[in-house]
């Protein structure tokens, strides 16, 4: 037998394998005080790259488009912004709600479109095994 039908094989029995229909949102209990906000995020290549456009020779509308893009290569720790989400006013806390940094109402968040994926496997799962309550059945 060789490495391929082996690799078809073990994705077959895992397919295989029952999962569970119970669904439960996380709940997050802050565990630490208030972490500077400077741990929140690394931004170590980002700014590597940034420095480059920078020095570059580029029309200044593209350095602004790769600045933007070079964002993308930031590290979020979430669970570090979640404690200092839990330790922040409400100002602070309803604009890192607006950036989907941290998620408090599935609904807002769908009405955001942060969720959109995650209301289609709602919907889809709904369709599949029933709702449970009138409201779920509007959907």
């Amino acid at each position: 037998m060789n490495k391929q039908t082996l690799l078809f094989s073990e994705c077959a029995a895992v397919s295989d394998q029952k999962y569970s229909k119970k669904i439960e949102a996380p709940i997050y209990e802050p565990r630490h005080d208030k972490p500077h906000l400077m741990t929140l995020c690394d931004a170590t290549k980002t700014k590597r790259l940034i420095r480059e456009i920078d020095a570059s020779h580029l029309l200044e509308d593209e350095k602004e488009f790769l600045r933007a893009a070079a964002w993308r290569h930031a590290v979020f720790h979430y669970e570090r912004i979640a404690d200092y989400y839990a330790h922040s006013g409400p100002e602070t806390q309803r604009l890192m709600e607006q950036s989907a940094l941290i998620i408090i109402d599935f609904d807002k968040a769908i009405e955001q479109g942060f969720v959109q994926l995650c209301e289609d496997i709602r919907k889809q799962y709904l369709e599949e095994y029933g709702g449970n309550s009138e409201a779920d059945k509007e959907d």
